[in-house]
């Protein structure tokens, strides 16, 4: 019955994920907006708090909510460590200022407010049962002095002041407290899971001279390359030993040749399997010492983590229950048809061993993990049960948070929302074939001011080993700054497949296809660093402006301004404090030239009205005075088609001249 009668209703909790079936996602820093109806029969007055604490902790900390109108109330929390934190919310029915709030309305309305004096003062002496010794004398003391002969208004002023209030706050009577029925979770990520920029490149061809299978020594020398240009994650398609049935030739032609290297996805051989390295790049301590000399220049080395083996993988002979079984006999390759890939054999979740395979896969990951490896790119994870990861994460979070997923999933929404619910931290996106401003526009707001925000963080990769867009086919080498520069201000995650990226390679191996010609998944590739024509000094300069700026660190910061015309975007991304503020301006035609007028909110990015501010152009340090919210840009793809702009506010110093902030 005490249910039935229970006064103060709480509701739609936000943020909650599929009625709280799986946990929002912060970096460590950030904070958790909580927002809740609350609400109650009649005019009683409520107070509301916020409740969190880690997973490890046993007592709650707690914060007062406020009411922002119309029931909704919030209010926020910091996480500071990576791991699981929950939060919920309590309500109840605020009996003392409810008391203050009315018989101020009957006092200024000329009433006898004899009894609601006596009343208050009950209230007060309730309230000092539950205080602390020194806090319930004092409160007695005005108990006493509201039952007085003192002028009524003395008797008010004094305890309707507002440090009373919080007094009375502290020690509420909570026979009315109502508890939110759900303790939602927050998965914390370390701050690298936020804010990353990735590059991509296959070891084996690192090496410098023709004809040479590169080493993981290579990649060593390799490394102040990538520092240079400001990647702080290096990943690495798979380095396992590579099957040779069915092993793919050039231009992924179905039957190799003998000196053919095959593709590094067609995981096994009699070298070993997922647990070993490729003999070509050297042994595992050679690894060991690159994912050393990579951290001592802050990178993190990536591994992809391809569960499937070749038809020579060891797992084949050992556990062939783990494959399924086609009628002849033989074992179920990958195919999508019409492609087929023979040299892949697919796991079986629905095999009767399934729970042998899954603790395998999961002690793979536990070995890598073991290498000092932090950082995993996981391919095709939507070709596995989605609930194989949940639990899978589970497991290696409960022991390493800091360790950080990436889903090569190209696939349909739900499944890519489901996967990051389900525990990756980061996910390949379709910002790759999303080229005109009302498709960046439309895709980059469902990511970043609905509920997929937080949970779902993108990666924003202008081209992969697998596609090559006919944007950077058709576009030329505006095409490729262009995708450079809304992928890294955009996102607070990209990545970038180089040296192909840098080097401008664009050529598709057949019209109308996405497939690089001479793809670098077949064979091994030279690559001239030092040519002329290189995008490596503007990849430097943007990363080292995404580093300099806190705006750009982060996704869900994002906001679209007004243009005139489809083919200049213009978007802004700033700090809560308004302190770091970052315009970004790009025209989307790689072949023309284009002009438009740029309608700047005032007042959302913390600009005086009609007052005059310093837009800097932090690509090439120009510097433009700007006035009021509507001013004229003009972008031309053959000397820069992208401008990003810090705004620097109009100060008065104490000696009475401007100066820019």
């Amino acid at each position: 019955m005490q249910e039935i009668i229970k006064r103060v209703i709480i509701e739609n909790v936000q943020p909650e994920i599929d009625g709280s079936l799986f946990p929002i996602r912060r970096a460590v820093g950030e904070r958790v907006h909580v927002k809740a109806g609350i609400f109650v029969d009649g005019h009683d007055r409520l107070a509301a708090q916020l409740l969190y604490r880690k997973k490890e902790e046993q007592n709650w900390r707690l914060r007062s909510m406020r009411l922002l109108g119309n029931d909704l109330w919030d209010a926020s929390f910091k996480v500071n460590e990576t791991g699981v934190y929950y939060y919920t919310v309590h309500a109840w029915i605020d009996r003392f200022g409810s008391w203050a709030e009315g018989i101020l309305k009957k006092y200024e309305a000329g009433l006898n407010i004899s009894v609601e004096l006596l009343e208050g003062a009950r209230l007060i002496e309730t309230a000092a049962t539950r205080a602390p010794k020194e806090a319930r004398d004092e409160l007695q003391v005005k108990a006493r002095f509201l039952k007085s002969d003192e002028r009524t208004l003395d008797r008010l002023n004094l305890v309707t002041n507002p440090e009373f209030m919080e007094q009375m706050d502290a020690y509420p009577d909570l026979e009315s407290l109502s508890e939110y029925e759900k303790i939602l979770e927050v998965n914390v990520e370390p701050l690298r899971a936020r804010f990353s920029a990735w590059y991509e490149m296959f070891p084996r061809s690192c090496a410098d001279g023709p004809d040479v299978h590169g080493t993981f020594k290579d990649c060593i020398n390799r490394l102040p390359y990538v520092s240079e240009m400001g990647f702080d994650v290096l990943y690495l398609p798979p380095i396992h030993p590579i099957g040779f049935r069915h092993r793919k030739g050039k231009n992924n032609a179905p039957q190799g040749g003998p000196k053919d290297p095959g593709s590094p996805w067609a995981i096994g051989s009699s070298k070993g399997g997922h647990r070993s390295v490729h003999p070509r790049l050297g042994t595992m301590a050679d690894f060991e010492e690159l994912v050393r000399e990579a951290r001592r220049r802050e990178i993190e080395i990536a591994i992809d983590m391809a569960f499937q083996c070749s038809p020579d993988h060891p797992y084949v002979q050992e556990h062939p229950q783990w494959f399924r079984k086609r009628p002849d006999g033989s074992i179920q390759y990958a195919e999508n048809p019409p492609k087929k890939y023979e040299d892949i054999y697919p796991f079986d979740f629905e095999s009767a061993d399934v729970e042998a395979l899954c603790r395998e896969l999961l002690e793979v990951l536990r070995f890598w993990i073991g290498k000092g490896i932090r950082t995993f790119r996981v391919d095709n994870p939507h070709t596995k049960p989605l609930r194989f990861w949940e639990w899978l994460f589970k497991q290696i979070k409960a022991d390493h948070p800091e360790v950080i997923f990436l889903a090569e999933a190209f696939t349909r929404p739900k499944s890519m929302y489901r996967l990051a619910k389900g525990g990756f931290t980061q996910s390949y996106t379709y910002f790759t074939w999303r080229n005109l401003k009302w498709e960046i526009e439309q895709y980059l707001t469902e990511l970043t001011q609905t509920e997929a925000a937080e949970f779902f963080w993108p990666n924003f990769w202008p081209n992969t080993p697998d596609i090559l867009p006919e944007y950077l086919q058709v576009g030329g080498r505006a095409a490729f700054i262009i995708r450079l520069m809304l992928a890294a201000t955009l996102s607070s995650n990209y990545g970038i497949y180089g040296p192909a990226f840098e080097l401008l390679e664009n050529e598709a191996k057949e019209p109308f296809s996405e497939e690089y010609l001479d793809s670098e998944k077949y064979e091994i590739r030279r690559w001239n660093l030092d040519q002329a024509n290189s995008l490596k000094n503007i990849i430097r300069r943007i990363n080292r402006i995404r580093k300099d700026n806190p705006a750009l660190q982060q996704t869900r910061n994002l906001m679209f301004h007004e243009v005139d015309g489809e083919d200049i975007i213009c978007f802004s991304k700033y700090t809560d404090d308004l302190k770091n503020v970052i315009v970004v301006a790009a025209n989307l035609d790689p072949h023309h030239t284009h002009a438009t007028w740029v309608h700047l909110p005032e007042k959302e990015l913390g600009l005086e009205k009609d007052q005059s501010f310093q837009m800097h152009e932090l690509i090439g340090d120009g510097r433009y005075l700007w006035s009021g919210g509507l001013n004229f840009i003009e972008l031309n793809p053959e000397i820069m088609p992208v401008q990003i702009f810090r705004i620097r506010k109009r100060l008065r110093s104490e000696h009475d001249f401007d100066y820019f902030m």
